[in-house]
């Protein structure tokens, strides 16, 4: 019977209850215990496809089609695991089956409440993703703060599942913010306590508490959160700042999270192996080069928006040995004066990311056109793939105004154009080309030599695809593809000869990178990268040189 450990939020959101979830679970792993993890979103999205980025973040693609919350990503990237749409619980999702059997009659003769019916509801799917796995442990994270009104039925249905499943069975952990008042180098615990005294209201006594805070809080500190939370002070921990969140679980072990999670949940001791997980942050924090890499896209100002290709960018420059410093470049910049383009010679290397819509198209054109002509290594995915060959058919193939009918319906040149199953939908919700699909290599590549293989399977998130009436145009003029579907209908991947690093794909990479395991496009960007920069630091430094010497 699997065992489940419920992951609250307090004081604020985006308090770091993803990271904790995760490295809990990492420390789980390390005991040899199998885990899984779930997010619970409270709201009434059925999922978050149909969200602007800047609202909610990135949307995480599962291999079986889920747009999910982005703290599934971090899940998988912690734990190494392929996860499920399943494991991303929502409002809607809950409301939508509930009504849904009602009128169907299931609950005939019955007033549908949300007691018992909906918190009902919300232990199945739960419960469904446990079982349905074989897991010793379930981590189970209920987004949002203590006290939100769309959170209510979630704590209450974690309440229950503490009377059912019994004591040994269930954790509750409360993650709270813990500010430090500049003035005085305090550390104020009382927004911390009023979360807890939520939690109680509710229903819910935490055992254990982890104070985030931007430095490791004090001794005194701990015993006052152990005092007013009705904890040993053994249950009280801290998740601080640190360079790389993948540094979480070591700190948590550090402080005897493993010891107490396991003496809680009455689980057998087991020696923790953390060195691999150990050597990784360690390589990240150790690298003694750096890559300056240009992010290019659109919703720049929100970094989460693309926090797995800034992962998958962390973990490629750590297994090459290299710090990613990472600027996110706004193409608008790029739109409303062209020559800020000039701008990206100081970068190493070029990411144009995948976005939707019209605005920043034309500048990220304008990048991608900087880097072919001016040899700096390049990677694009999804959009940035699309719009690589939106540049090359007008600048190299010279078909004027060409374009993808998402930009402009109108396009003389509709060298990206609607997928034929697209049609005709009328529901933008869950209906693009989502998940995991096989892609084919073509042998003698670049792509074939990055990945060594004939055959891939990566995850897709898209409406558009290269229209097959411009394959020959463009592949005349230069261009290879070099990863078709599985069908031989789609154009996956694509690059360029002559060409320093050009690559793009209209899957999303980044999805499957992991620490210690990076994505072979990303690492090979990466390693092009370096070698741009070492190439120019010889040039500069044997300019300087002969300066000297003249």
């Amino acid at each position: 019977m699997p065992k489940y450990i419920f992951v609250t939020g307090g004081v604020v959101s985006s308090v770091g209850k993803g990271i904790v979830a995760a490295s809990v679970g990492r420390i789980l792993q390390a005991r040899g215990y199998k885990v899984t993890a779930i997010k619970i979103d409270p709201y009434l999205n059925v999922d978050s496809g149909t969200m602007n980025p800047y609202a909610h973040g990135e949307v995480f693609v599962t291999d079986d089609g889920g747009e999910t919350d982005l703290d599934i990503g971090w899940y998988e990237r912690f734990l190494d695991i392929t996860l499920s749409k399943r494991n991303n619980i929502t409002t809607g999702q809950v409301y939508l089956e509930v009504i849904t059997k009602e009128r169907r009659g299931d609950y005939l003769g019955k007033c549908v409440q949300i007691v018992p019916h909906i918190t009902d509801e919300i232990k199945r799917r739960i419960r469904l993703v446990a079982e349905g796995n074989d897991v010793d442990i379930a981590i189970v994270e209920i987004g949002g703060t203590a006290g939100d009104i769309e959170g209510q039925p979630f704590l209450e249905a974690a309440r229950q599942m503490r009377l059912e499943e019994g004591f040994e069975n269930t954790l509750f952990i409360h993650v709270a913010l813990v500010p430090i008042l500049k003035a005085t180098e305090e550390f104020k615990t009382k927004a911390l306590q009023h979360s807890v005294n939520e939690l109680r209201r509710i229903g819910i006594q935490p055992d254990a508490i982890v104070a985030r805070c931007e430095k490791p809080i004090d001794r005194a500190t701990r015993s006052k959160i152990a005092l007013f939370g009705t904890l040993p002070e053994s249950a009280v921990f801290c998740s601080y700042d640190v360079e790389y969140v993948y540094e979480v679980p070591l700190i948590l072990e550090e402080q005897g999270m493993g010891v107490f999670i396991t003496g809680r949940l009455n689980l057998s001791w087991r020696q923790p192996k953390l060195k691999e997980w150990s050597d990784i942050v360690t390589s990240m924090k150790n690298a003694k080069e750096e890559v300056r890499i240009a992010v290019c896209g659109k919703y720049t100002k929100l970094t989460d928006s693309y926090v797995s290709v800034r992962e998958a960018l962390i973990h490629a420059a750590a297994y090459a040995g290299a710090k990613a410093i990472i600027d996110w470049i706004d193409v608008e910049e790029f739109e409303l004066n062209p020559e800020r383009v000039n701008m990206l010679s100081r970068y190493d290397g070029i990411l144009v990311p995948g976005g939707f819509g019209q605005r920043g198209v034309e500048g990220k054109i304008n990048a991608i056109k900087y880097s072919r002509e001016n040899g700096i290594p390049f990677l694009g995915i999804c959009f940035g793939m699309q719009l690589s060959v939106v540049e090359y058919a007008r600048n190299v193939c010279g078909l004027e105004d060409a374009n993808s009918t998402e930009v402009s319906a109108n396009t003389p040149h509709p060298v990206i154009d609607l997928l034929p199953e697209q049609r005709n939908l009328e529901n933008l919700g869950g209906t693009m080309r989502l998940g995991g699909f096989e892609i084919l290599i073509k042998p003698g590549t670049l792509a074939h030599k990055l990945y060594n293989s004939s055959i891939i399977r990566q995850r897709h998130r898209h409406r558009y695809e290269v229209n097959p009436a411009y394959w020959d145009i463009l592949t005349r003029a230069g261009m290879i593809f070099s990863g078709m579907s599985e069908d031989g209908r789609r154009v996956e991947i694509i690059e360029l000869p002559n060409h320093p690093y050009f690559i793009a794909t209209q899957y999303h990479a980044e999805f499957i990178s992991r620490p210690g395991k990076p994505e072979a496009a990303y690492l090979g960007f990466i390693r092009a990268a370096l070698k741009r920069r070492k190439n120019l630091e010889s040039y500069n430094k044997s300019k300087y040189v002969s300066i000297s010497m003249g």
